[in-house]
């Protein structure tokens, strides 16, 4: 599938990382990469509220993963796995609020990536988040 982020009112310098399905379900989530940052972002909609009209928990978990799976990959389409990830939530989010996150690569080894991400609305931050993340093997044909 493809996504345009313009029409979730997201900046064009961001783009929809392509290859996994559930993302493309939960979402649509889009990054962009600024130096060696990577940067995320994606609209509240209806779908992504829970019963007391703000962003469901898992939603926010989701995303959080999402950015911290691609700083450890710096956006390139090499497959990862999340081996843990740890989550304080901060404050809610709104429907039609434009969530951005912020992942940083902490340590770098062979084959596991520590990782750091915050998510926010405009200057609040919603939730901080910290994972390991294990970087795969090319798949064999």
């Amino acid at each position: 599938m493809k996504f345009d982020p313009k029409e979730y009112g997201i900046a064009a310098r961001f783009r929809h990382w392509h290859g996994d399905q559930a993302e493309d379900h939960l979402g649509p989530f889009f990054f962009c990469k600024v130096e060696e940052t990577i940067h995320t972002a994606f609209r509240v909609e209806k779908q992504h509220c829970n019963a007391h009209g703000s962003l469901h928990g898992g939603m926010m978990m989701a995303f959080s993963d999402y950015t911290l799976c691609l700083a450890a990959n710096g956006g390139a389409q090499q497959s990862v796995a999340t081996v843990s990830c740890n989550n304080d939530f901060t404050a809610p989010a709104f429907l039609g609020d434009i969530v951005y996150g912020k992942g940083e690569v902490i340590r770098r080894g062979r084959s596991l990536v520590f990782s750091r991400a915050e998510l926010r609305v405009e200057d609040t931050v919603i939730l901080i988040s910290s994972g390991v993340i294990k970087l795969l093997p090319p798949a064999s044909s």
